[in-house]
């Protein structure tokens, strides 16, 4: 199968390594020219709960130079879709199906205006990745890859992908209802991300301080409000409990945002707390602590040029 990565993140290298390593045509799309070379020379070296390996790997700038593929996966940061999404009409061909694997919600929509929405799939994935340097992963915890299409069909392509991916190591599978998967990933991070970012706390330390316990209920409890009110049925009985679980779980994981902050980097918090706050706006309900966990990202943001003028 024929299939390329947009973006060469931590998701993005790992994906390509492993669908690499198992034989399948896997590029690495890359706006930038130089680590996109550094890519081409060394591949991508892995290390961490799948060992430690190194695998090559095509790379480009131009997607004219890998033409049309099976399947193009999205894998940037939840701000930059809309662009990314219009640079990779030269890898669509008649059949080509696109991917979100992305936190955060509005990816698909957004791959629905500029690919179609025949072609559009969502997904979550649990796998635990951490970008060491250009090319270099730290493959930090498996799990999960959960995928569909936003009409709910399970179409040949659609299982011709699971079955690449599980051959690959990627355990995937399906889902008629990927609304409310993404859903229940969203508050998941909703719980965790800004709050982390905020505190600068792994994922475990969350539940070990009644302070930033009760925030993350707090955040939690107002997000399955609005899952409520617009009838999205999610996937966990108990989604508060399934959030803290998570934190446990995942007890030394630095969270995607709480890694933006460090590196003082754009984070996602739009696509998350403040997704839940608009959506809220939308209902008339109230949801005062994602507000104040979005402005409190907003502000750490705002403040990288003045940290960087003091050092």
């Amino acid at each position: 199968m024929k299939i390329t990565i947009v973006g060469p993140g931590a998701m993005g290298c790992l994906l390509g390594a492993f669908l690499s390593r198992k034989g399948q045509e896997a590029w690495l799309l890359d706006k930038n020219p130089q680590r996109c070379q550094k890519i081409k020379e060394q591949g991508i070296k892995v290390e961490g709960v799948s060992g430690n390996w190194q695998v090559p790997i095509n790379a480009c700038v131009d997607p004219k130079e890998a033409g049309p593929q099976d399947l193009v996966i999205i894998a940037v940061k939840s701000y930059d879709t809309k662009d990314a999404v219009r640079n990779i009409k030269p890898l669509l061909g008649e059949h080509t199906l696109v991917l979100s694997l992305q936190n955060g919600l509005g990816n698909t929509e957004i791959i629905s205006e500029v690919a179609g929405s025949e072609r559009a799939l969502g997904g979550i994935t649990n796998l635990g990745a951490t970008l060491l340097d250009t090319g270099y992963v730290r493959h930090a915890g498996k799990g999960e890859t959960v995928i569909g299409r936003v009409d709910g069909k399970i179409p040949v392509g659609l299982r011709a992908i699971r079955e690449v991916f599980n051959k690959a190591g990627i355990e995937t599978r399906l889902t008629k209802d990927i609304k409310a998967l993404l859903w229940s990933k969203l508050i998941i991070n909703v719980g965790i991300n800004a709050l982390t970012a905020v505190t600068r706390l792994n994922n475990g330390r969350l539940t070990e301080f009644e302070a930033t316990r009760r925030i993350l209920q707090d955040a939690v409890n107002e997000a399955i409000r609005v899952a409520k009110k617009k009838r999205i049925k999610l996937i966990y009985d108990d989604p508060l409990s399934k959030v803290e679980a998570v934190c446990e779980a995942t007890s030394q994981n630095v969270s995607s945002m709480l890694q933006d902050v460090l590196k003082r980097k754009k984070t996602e918090i739009d696509f998350i707390n403040g997704v839940i706050v608009r959506q809220a706006q939308a209902l008339g309900i109230p949801a005062p602590v994602n507000a104040v966990l979005t402005n409190l990202v907003k502000a750490i943001e705002s403040s990288y040029e003045l940290q960087v003028s003091k050092s």
